[in-house]
């Protein structure tokens, strides 16, 4: 008996072996360090959604949303969240190796002006005559010259001071500048880490109200999964689905997940967050038309041309080389309802 009993555990073991040896492993960069606002990816993590796809999903932090697409690109990574705009300006001179986007997130851009209430700065015009703090490289601060010239403003009045992005706030707050140029999702929780009042005391010009109606981050893989494997491009895009879905209803479930993953967050800081990509990046009046993840081939498009301009590419791509919406789940799947809690 003993021995059909240990027969029965060997034969468990090298059952459950190669059930785990048939996981396909892929490894996924975030845009930043651990935040709140990336809670879809740990939650489908925590909750077995990753597994039920036969995935292994190994979540490293990230150097930067602009990062994500040369981290895939290297072959370093498989898959990441990261700008849709900089894979615009590598598939215009590298479209075989550029990763493609699979799953849009934050259907609004979160290119964004941001000044002090004290500043005089009341309307994009009051730019003029005032100095702006730029991180350059950045999208925010590559894409003002496209920014002044679709609102009529005169650049040559507008100075751009650069600094590296960490100081970006700090400077704000003591007035050394007037207005920063930055990621609004990123500098309202500096502003908070401060000890500022984000909405009482500064004022905030979104590039997207103001003609740069431009897509942000996503999901994106690289060509050699989707050439290799696309079944886990698929499954992984569920799965993520799955996540966002769940989390805009249980913001407190998605946190739980976020901490699992990283204790030393703060984590009431970081579910301001959470809620704030919802509330500002991801619900809008398009996702409500046709669901988390997908994109308007004609918005894109323009938003291509915003791009090209801004970074003065060679060759325009065309949104099909850019975003896929093959991996998608059906619309009924990916209705998602953001209730704050």
């Amino acid at each position: 008996m003993l021995r059909k009993l240990s027969a029965a555990l060997v034969g468990l073991a090298l059952s459950a072996g190669a059930a785990t040896a048939e996981e396909t492993t892929i490894k996924f960069t975030l845009g930043w360090k651990t935040q709140g606002s990336d809670a879809a990816f740990f939650y489908a993590k925590d909750n077995g959604f990753f597994k039920e796809e036969g995935l292994n999903v190994i979540i490293d932090q990230g150097e930067g949303s602009g990062a994500t697409v040369t981290r895939v690109m290297s072959g370093a990574y498989d898959a990441g969240f990261g700008d849709v705009n900089a894979i615009i300006q590598n598939a215009s001179s590298k479209p075989q190796e550029a990763p493609v986007m699979v799953y849009m997130m934050w259907n609004q851009p979160p290119f964004a002006i941001v000044a002090k209430k004290t500043s005089g700065i009341n309307t994009i015009k009051d730019f003029e005559g005032h100095t702006l703090g730029g991180a350059q490289g950045t999208p925010t601060t590559r894409l003002l010259p496209v920014f002044t010239r679709k609102n009529g403003l005169d650049g040559e009045k507008i100075k751009i001071s650069n600094m590296a992005p960490n100081l970006q706030e700090p400077m704000l707050i003591k007035g050394d500048i007037d207005a920063a140029l930055v990621f609004n999702i990123t500098s309202y929780f500096n502003l908070v880490l401060n000890r500022q009042d984000p909405d009482k005391d500064f004022k905030w010009f979104s590039f997207g109200e103001y003609g740069l109606d431009l897509y942000s981050n996503g999901v994106m893989v690289s060509r050699k999964l989707i050439a290799s494997n696309p079944k886990a491009v698929a499954g992984l895009v569920r799965a993520i689905n799955k996540g966002a879905i769940a989390v805009a209803k249980d913001q407190n479930a998605g946190m739980k997940a976020a901490t699992n993953y990283d204790n030393l967050i703060n984590a009431d800081v970081e579910k301001r967050r959470l809620q704030y990509s919802f509330e500002k990046l991801i619900v809008s009046p398009e996702m409500k038309e046709i669901g988390i993840g997908d994109i308007k081939d004609d918005r894109m498009a323009r938003a291509i041309g915003i791009v090209v301009e801004g970074y003065q590419l060679a060759r325009t791509p065309t949104p099909a080389e850019v975003f896929s919406r093959e991996f998608l789940p059906p619309r009924a799947e990916r209705e998602l309802v953001y209730t704050a809690n």
